[in-house]
C-alpha cells in the first residue's frame, strides 16, 4: 500500500524524538515564567458537607503567601453540563473536593498555608452508587439534577443528540427470535487512565478580562473554546499547548483546575502554576464512567439479532461535563457492533458523591459494550453460536445505516472489516482454540486455559472541525500552522509527514508551529482517532492549496500550464522536463511567502474497527488470572507511521483498557467515600516485566478518506479487550464470571472458596432484580 510514497508508511524519526530522549523537551513543570507563583488546593475530608465556617487569617499572614481564596472570594465562573461546577463552592460533594486555594512564592509556603486553614464542616448524607442515588428520598447533590438524574443530551451535538437508541418494533422482534435472554451487567470499577504527567496549568491574568493559559492537554484549542463558556463569555482566552505527558482523553477535563489557577492569578496579579500531585490525580481527577446495563436480547440461530431493549445506567460521579456526549457516542457505537432493526435502549445519567467521571479512551462505547456484550454472550451461548462468527456477521457492512451522536441517520460507505477479522482469527488460531461456551481450551492441573474475543469501532474518526495553514518560504521550507499538541502518539510528526509527502520535501524542511490559539487556526484535537483523517485532512488540504498556488505562480515563469508542473525538494519543474527547474525563491521572490489553507468538516460515514483475541490462564486454587496472549486485528487503510501505530495498539493493555478486566480499578470505600488506592503502589497496573505475548495484525485496504486513504485506529485499541477477558475467564472456569476486574478474590468467590464481598462492589452480570432468563420458543431453561 505504501509503495511509491516517499515518507508515508516509512518508519521515520519523530520530529521531537531527540528532544525527548535527551531531556531537552519542556513539559509544563519545566516552564519558567517571570514572577511565577505556586498554587495549591485544600481538599475536603468529607464526601458531602456544607462549609459552616472557614478561617484563613493565619494562612494569609504566613510569609510568602500571596493569596488565599475561599468560595466567598472567587468569581462565579462555572463549568459542567449543566453549569454547576464552580471554582469553589460552599458545599463539597466528594472526598477531595476543593475547599480553598493558595498561591505562594514557594511550594513549601503554599503547603504550610494549607495546614493553617481552619474549616468547620456540617456533614450531609452521601450516596456512593447508582441504586442509592436513585432511591426515593436520596440526598441530592445539585438542584439542577433532581433525584440525582442529570439532564440528558448536550448542546454540542445539537437538539437531536442521542440519549438512547429507538427504532423498529422490539416486541415484534422478540416474537421473531429463536431465543430471548434477559440480564444485567456492570462495568463499574471506574479505572483511572493514569497518564504519567499529572494535570496542571499555568495561568496569567491580564486586566481587565484577558487570560493566557499554558495547558498540558491533547487539545489546547478546544480548551480555549470550553473555557470561554466557563468564564461566562466575558474573558478573552489564549491557550498555549506544549508537550503533554499523556492524556488518554482525561486532561480535557481540567476546566476546574484551570479556573482555579486563573482566579489565583487574577487575585495576585502574577502568573500561577497549579499542578496536581499524583495522589490528587488518583483521588480527585477524572475516572471512567461507571456503566450498568439491564437488557433483553432476541436472537436467531443464524446469529441475527432481532431485538434489543433495556436500560443503560451511567454513574458520572459528582458532576458531568462530557458524560451526555459519551452516552450519545456509546449509543451510536453499539449500532456498529450489533446489526439490529429493532431497538429500545434508554439511558439514565446519575450523580454520586465521588470524584467525577469524564473523558477516557473508548469514550462511552467501551463502557456500554463492556456491559452489553456479556448479555449478548448469553444469547449466543443459548444457541451455541461462535462469538467470532457472531461479531464478524454483525459488525457494520457497507450500505448499512445507523443513528450517530447528533441523532441523524448515516449510511456507512467504508470497507468490510470481516477480512481483517479473519486475518486476526488465523493469527490467533481461534478456530483451533475455541471449544465452545464455558469450555476450557486446556487444563493443566489447577490451571485452566480459556479464550475470548471482543470488537469495537467508532465513527468519530470524522468528527468535528479541523483547520490548518501551510506556509511556503523562498528557502524551500514549509511551516504548518496547527494547534496539534504532542501527547505521546506522534501526531504532529505524522502531520509533518503528510505535508512533506504532498510537497515532496525532506522531513527536516517541514516545521510545525507551537499550538498557540493566538497564532494557529481552530482545531478540535486528536480525540476519537480523528487525528489521521480529520486533522490530517486539514493539513493535507492546506498543503495541496499551497502547492496549487505555487504552481500557478510558477506557470508564467516556466511558460507552461500549471497542470504540467510539479515540485520536489524546493524546486518547480515541468513533469516532462525535470532538468529545467527553478527554485521556490524564483517563484516567491526573496521577500515573499505563500499561504495555503485547509479545513476538514465533520463526516460520520466511515468507521474504524478493532477486534481483540485473548488467552488467559486461571489458577483455580489461587484465583490468579494471567493474560497469556493478545492479538489485535484492524485495517488502517494506509499506515502513516508503522512504529507509532504499533505502539498505539500495544497500548491496548493499560490506560484503563484490557487490564481493567484483570486488576485496574479505583477502590472506593462506600462507607466514607474515600478512595483507598490513590497511590502508585496500591493502584494495580502492569509493569514491563508482566507483559503478555502481543501481536498486532494490521491490514491496509484503501479507504475513501483523503489522498492517502487512511483512517485512525489508535483510540479504540483499549475497548474490545475487557469483555473478551470476561469471556475467556468464563470459558476457562466453565461458569459465568461477570465482575470487573476478575481479581483472585472474585474468582475464588465464584468457585465457592471465598466469602461474600465486604461491601457493595461492581454489579454482577446476572438477572438481578430477578434471575437471568434464557427463553427459547417452545421451551424455557434456567
Amino acid at each position: 500500500m505504501t509503495a511509491g510514497y516517499r515518507h508515508i508508511g516509512k518508519a521515520t524519526e519523530r520530529a521531537d524524538a531527540r528532544d525527548i530522549v535527551t531531556g531537552r523537551i519542556r513539559y509544563l513543570g519545566d516552564l519558567e515564567v517571570p514572577r511565577l507563583l505556586h498554587g495549591r488546593v485544600l481538599r475536603s475530608p468529607h464526601a458531602h458537607a456544607r462549609i459552616a465556617r472557614i478561617d484563613v487569617a493565619a494562612a494569609r499572614a504566613l510569609p510568602g503567601v500571596e493569596a488565599v481564596l475561599t468560595h466567598a472570594d472567587v468569581p462565579d465562573w462555572r463549568g459542567g453540563t449543566p453549569r454547576v461546577l464552580r471554582v469553589l463552592d460552599s458545599t463539597v460533594r466528594f472526598v477531595g473536593d476543593s475547599v480553598a486555594l493558595v498561591a505562594a512564592t514557594s511550594e513549601d509556603a503554599a503547603a504550610r498555608a494549607l495546614e493553617l486553614i481552619d474549616v468547620e464542616y456540617e456533614p450531609l448524607p452521601a450516596v456512593f452508587d447508582i441504586d442509592d442515588a436513585l432511591a426515593p428520598g436520596a440526598p441530592e447533590l445539585f438542584p439542577q439534577a433532581p433525584g440525582n438524574v442529570v439532564q440528558p443530551g448536550t448542546a454540542w451535538f445539537g437538539p437531536e443528540c442521542l440519549t438512547g437508541v429507538r427504532m423498529g418494533d422490539v416486541e415484534r422482534g422478540f416474537a421473531e427470535a429463536d431465543v430471548v435472554v434477559e440480564g444485567a451487567c456492570g462495568y463499574e470499577n471506574i479505572p483511572n487512565p493514569l497518564p504519567p504527567e499529572p494535570p496542571g496549568v499555568i495561568a496569567q491574568w491580564e486586566e481587565p478580562n484577558r487570560v493566557t493559559l499554558w495547558v498540558s492537554s491533547q487539545a489546547s484549542y478546544q480548551d480555549k473554546v470550553v473555557l470561554y463558556y466557563a468564564f461566562g463569555r466575558e474573558v478573552e482566552v489564549r491557550t498555549i499547548g506544549g508537550p503533554c505527558g499523556g492524556s488518554y482523553g482525561s486532561k480535557l477535563m481540567s476546566a476546574q483546575l484551570v479556573l482555579q489557577a486563573a482566579a489565583l492569578s487574577r487575585a495576585t496579579g502574577r502568573p500561577v502554576r497549579l499542578v496536581m500531585s499524583k495522589e490528587e490525580h488518583l483521588a480527585a481527577f477524572v475516572l471512567r464512567i461507571a456503566s450498568r446495563v439491564r437488557a433483553k436480547v432476541g436472537m436467531r440461530r443464524d446469529g441475527t439479532v432481532t431485538a434489543l431493549a433495556g436500560d443503560w445506567f451511567v454513574d458520572t460521579g459528582y458532576y458531568s461535563m462530557t458524560t451526555q456526549a459519551q452516552v450519545a457516542v456509546g449509543c451510536g457505537e453499539a449500532q456498529l457492533v450489533v446489526r439490529c432493526p429493532n431497538w429500545d435502549l434508554r439511558s439514565t445519567i446519575v450523580c454520586t458523591n465521588r470524584t467525577a467521571s469524564g473523558i477516557v479512551r473508548g469514550f462511552g462505547g467501551q463502557e456500554l459494550k463492556c456491559s452489553l456484550l456479556p448479555v449478548l454472550s448469553r444469547a449466543m451461548a443459548a444457541l451455541e453460536i461462535d462469538p467470532f462468527e457472531f461479531f464478524k456477521k454483525n459488525y457494520i457492512k457497507p450500505g448499512d445505516g445507523y443513528f450517530w451522536r447528533d441523532g441523524r441517520w448515516y449510511t456507512y460507505r467504508g470497507i468490510d472489516y470481516a477480512v481483517a477479522m479473519e486475518a486476526g482469527a488465523r493469527a490467533f488460531g481461534w478456530r483451533e482454540r475455541w471449544r465452545g461456551w464455558l469450555r476450557p481450551t486446556e487444563i493443566y492441573g489447577a490451571v485452566r486455559m480459556g479464550v475470548g474475543v471482543g470488537v469495537h469501532g467508532n465513527v468519530d474518526i470524522g468528527e468535528s472541525v479541523s483547520e490548518a495553514y501551510v506556509r511556503l518560504d523562498p528557502d524551500g521550507r514549509a511551516t504548518i500552522y496547527s494547534a496539534a499538541t504532542e501527547h505521546g502518539t506522534g501526531q504532529p510528526s505524522n502531520l509533518i509527514k503528510m505535508v512533506a509527502e504532498v510537497l515532496q520535501l525532506p522531513l527536516d524542511r517541514v516545521w510545525m508551529t507551537p499550538a498557540d490559539s493566538a497564532v494557529t487556526p481552530y482545531e478540535f484535537g486528536p480525540v476519537g482517532s480523528r487525528g489521521t483523517w480529520a486533522m490530517g485532512g486539514a493539513s493535507i488540504a492546506a498543503a495541496e492549496d499551497a502547492r496549487r498556488k505555487l504552481l500557478e505562480r510558477a506557470a508564467p515563469i516556466l511558460g507552461r500550464d500549471p497542470a504540467d508542473l510539479d515540485t520536489r525538494d524546493g524546486l518547480v519543474f515541468a513533469s516532462d522536463a525535470p532538468g529545467e527547474a527553478v527554485r521556490w525563491n524564483a517563484v516567491l521572490g526573496r521577500e515573499g511567502s505563500l499561504m495555503g489553507e485547509g479545513r476538514f468538516d465533520p463526516d460520520f460515514t466511515l468507521a474504524n474497527c478493532m477486534m481483540t483475541f485473548v488467552e488467559v490462564a486461571v489458577d483455580s486454587e489461587t484465583g490468579k488470572v494471567e493474560l497469556r496472549r493478545v492479538v489485535n486485528a484492524t485495517d488502517a487503510g494506509t499506515i502513516i507511521d508503522p512504529p507509532g501505530l504499533t505502539n498505539q495498539l500495544n497500548g491496548s493493555l493499560g490506560s484503563a483498557g484490557i487490564d481493567s478486566a484483570l486488576f485496574e480499578e479505583t477502590v472506593l470505600d462506600r462507607a466514607s467515600g474515600r478512595i483507598l488506592n490513590a497511590n502508585m503502589i496500591d493502584y494495580k497496573w502492569r509493569s514491563f516485566v508482566d507483559l503478555p505475548a502481543l501481536e498486532n495484525v494490521i491490514l491496509e485496504t484503501p479507504v475513501d478518506s483523503h489522498r492517502f486513504h487512511a483512517i485512525g485506529v489508535g483510540e479504540v485499541a483499549t475497548a474490545p479487550g475487557p469483555s473478551a477477558v470476561l469471556m475467556a475467564v468464563s470459558s476457562a472456569l466453565g461458569m459465568w464470571i461477570d465482575e470487573y476486574p476478575v481479581t483472585p478474590e472474585r474468582v475464588l468467590r465464584a468457585l465457592g472458596r471465598a466469602g461474600p464481598p465486604a461491601g457493595r462492589g461492581a454489579a454482577q452480570c446476572d438477572g438481578s432484580p430477578g434471575e437471568r432468563t434464557a427463553e427459547r420458543r417452545g421451551e424455557r431453561s434456567a
